[in-house]
């Protein structure tokens, strides 16, 4: 029976562990994302968490985990913008270089002229 309940305090201490780490790399990440954060700042920030690692990781969580949270949201939403803004530029040609394109394949013969005119309306459109 006890090596039952040392297994379960090996899985306890584990996950506390691997929850520290977490919540370390986040306080990490989270005072150099911190723009409003002076060098300084951020440098007595890492100086505590390499000396006492726990306490500053809790001390950082309770006050600055509301504004983490705000960056953490701000940041994922600037990476979204970015993203869909690159799949726009790739993604869609202008109804110009779409024309240029039907021609040429008007001009090698791979298109009829029915079709051309056709891929001309569509583009024209906007459908």
């Amino acid at each position: 029976m006890e090596q039952f309940w040392n297994v379960i305090w090996l899985f306890f201490w584990g996950f506390a562990f691997v929850s520290y780490l977490f919540a370390l790399f986040a306080v990490i990440t989270d005072i150099f994302r911190d723009r409003e954060l002076s060098g300084w700042l951020k440098a007595v920030w890492i100086l505590f968490l390499v000396f006492v690692p726990f306490l500053t990781v809790l001390v950082y969580l309770i006050a600055r985990g509301r504004s983490m949270a705000d960056r953490q949201a701000k940041s994922a939403q600037q990476a979204e913008a970015a993203t869909a803004e690159y799949i726009r530029s790739v993604a869609s040609a202008s109804p110009t270089q779409e024309i240029a394109k039907a021609k040429e394949l008007l001009d090698a013969g791979t298109l009829t002229q029915g079709e051309f005119e056709a891929v001309k309306a569509k583009v024209l459109s906007g459908a």
